[in-house]
């Protein structure tokens, strides 16, 4: 039992100085007022103080975001609350401070080795041994000084003597009595009293006197009133079965020494030993140590008591923070809805306003364009009938020796017809003729002494199933091609052919005149003739790389 109290609170203390040590060295960085009076009072081993603003200092870390300082505070309450017996809550807070803590940090690794070191008694206390091991193992990762190191690992070998598994407990402490040597006596010292007691626990052959006295010596020398405690336990235990007098004898040296420095804990040990070795005086040994056991325990009660008022203080203030910062938010929220209510509304006027508008222009646009697509579709239709009606006309005249003037009046006739239809809107009137005779016709038309027109593939089966608005937009197209050819190429043969390969209509153009000279360019007839084949989804090519003349190609779908 003696071993135990040693372990989780002398070597803590350890672990405790050189955190506290390695704090002041970065305390600069530290800027949380509430955080500096929780440390002092910390170091003054006011636990109650302490926890009541590191409770407040990890809201104001909270709120600042800063994580490293609200893994502090967590570990700082955890490890108060380790001394109150708390293990549960001590473990709660740890495992929150574990998750905060930066392992890539090495400013923060000291912080984070005291907090699985703390784990680690958490879990040891718990008799979860092997749970306690893992987490000193993790402590030892991050521990930058053989103090630390050497504090853990008696902590491991601790919890394997808890588990009374002695053989690895005294490998560790023999791994680590050379090092303690040349680190520090007192250190050295305590050790060495563990190291012997744990092999005479393990082999009670063996002879634990010698090392236990040249423990003694040492703590005698320095004035340690801990280490003595411990080796006037450990020489207690070792003669009760062999020495009763000299039992008795290490027992009340035990209880002086404890006495002397006024640890309470020690003085009820020595107190319980004193009595069992002492049967002369057991009723006046018996009731000296009930008593003390009771006001122990009363003390205890009422600092408990007390601590858990100051715990229960703490969580409520944080839950009446967290209720003003959840009726905050609600406010908060409230107004972003009615601000997003009315900045709604708003928006949605505007977009009212805005596709009104747009709507207003659209419909003028649309009217505007209406009016050119109209202007555009007359004057394209004028072209059509009336231009090249009148240029077929003349173009027979030109080229017929026998003028027949009663014919030349009734086509003049027919194109006035058409032009006061454009005038009128009226839809025009069906040809009767075939439209493969009106193909050759017009073809044959252009022809003359100086003009050899030729047809190939004018049939009718090449037109069945081609509606009457593609057949209309054809004819112009061959039309504008003659005419084309007749004011600029100077051409001499013209040649169409036609074709139908899988439903798509293939008409070719070839002629012998000067074709486009230099880059291709479309006057007024080309571009009318490429704007509706476009049209009727086809598609046409000239071809302007022959040494003389002009091929064009035009393709488009029957149906």
């Amino acid at each position: 039992m003696k071993l135990n109290i040693f372990v989780f609170l002398a070597l803590s203390l350890i672990i405790c100085s050189c955190t506290k040590y390695l704090e002041k060295e970065t305390n600069q960085e530290i800027f949380n007022s509430d955080y500096n009076k929780a440390y002092t009072f910390d170091s003054l081993s006011n636990g109650d103080s302490a926890y009541v603003y590191y409770g407040r200092a990890l809201e104001i870390f909270k709120q600042n975001k800063d994580q490293f300082g609200q893994a502090k505070c967590l570990l700082g309450m955890a490890k108060i609350l380790t001394s109150h017996g708390d293990y549960f809550k001590s473990q709660d807070f740890s495992l929150k401070a574990k998750t905060l803590f930066n392992t890539k940090d090495s400013a923060q690794f000291h912080h984070i080795t005291d907090n699985f070191n703390n784990l680690g008694m958490v879990s040891n206390s718990l008799k979860h041994y092997s749970e306690s091991r893992n987490y000193y193992n993790s402590a030892l990762k991050f521990a930058g000084n053989s103090y630390n190191k050497i504090a853990i690992q008696v902590n491991i070998a601790t919890s394997y003597k808890e588990e009374k598994n002695y053989i690895q407990a005294i490998k560790i402490y023999d791994s680590i009595l050379p090092k303690a040597k040349q680190l520090h006596e007192m250190i050295y010292a305590r050790i060495l009293s563990n190291f012997s007691y744990i092999k005479w626990l393990s082999d009670k052959t063996y002879d634990p006197i010698p090392t236990q006295l040249q423990a003694l010596t040492i703590q005698n020398e320095i004035n340690d009133h801990m280490g003595k405690n411990a080796s006037y336990s450990h020489l207690a235990d070792y003669y009760e079965n062999r020495d009763s007098e000299k039992a008795l004898q290490y027992a009340e040296m035990m209880y002086n020494v404890a006495k002397e420095a006024k640890s309470t804990d020690d003085e009820l040990e020595a107190l319980h030993k004193i009595t069992a070795f002492d049967s002369k005086n057991f009723q006046k040994n018996f009731d000296q140590y009930t008593s003390l056991r009771d006001s122990i325990q009363i003390s205890r009660d009422i600092d408990n008591n007390k601590f858990a008022t100051i715990v229960y203080g703490v969580e409520e203030s944080k839950t009446e923070n967290q209720k003003l910062k959840t009726q905050k938010a609600e406010r908060e929220n409230q107004l972003l809805w009615l601000s997003s209510l009315l900045g709604l509304l708003i928006a949605t006027i505007i977009v009212i306003i805005t596709l009104y508008k747009k709507r207003q222009t659209r419909l003028k646009q649309e009217n505007e364009l209406k009016i050119n697509e109209n202007k555009l579709r007359l004057s394209k239709k004028v072209h059509d009938v009336v231009a090249n009606g009148i240029y077929q006309v003349m173009t027979k005249i030109e080229n017929q020796d026998n003028f027949d003037k009663n014919k030349a009046l009734d086509e003049l006739e027919f194109v006035y017809e058409k032009s006061r239809d454009i005038s009128y809107e009226q839809p025009d009137v069906k040809d009767i003729a075939a439209f493969d005779e009106k193909i050759s016709n017009l073809i044959g038309s252009f022809k003359n002494d100086n003009v050899k027109t030729f047809l190939a593939g004018n049939g009718k089966n090449i037109w069945v199933g081609i509606n009457d608005s593609k057949k209309d937009e054809v004819y112009q197209v061959i039309r504008e091609l003659l005419v084309n050819m007749k004011k600029h190429s100077h051409a001499s043969r013209v040649a169409f052919k036609f074709d139908k390969v899988n439903n798509i209509i293939q008409i070719q153009y070839t002629d012998n005149g000067i074709g486009i000279p230099g880059e291709l360019s479309y006057k007024n007839g080309l571009r009318n003739t490429v704007s509706r084949i476009e049209t009727i989804n086809g598609e046409i090519t000239f071809d302007n790389t022959t040494e003389k003349g002009l091929k064009i190609y035009i393709s488009f779908p029957a149906s």
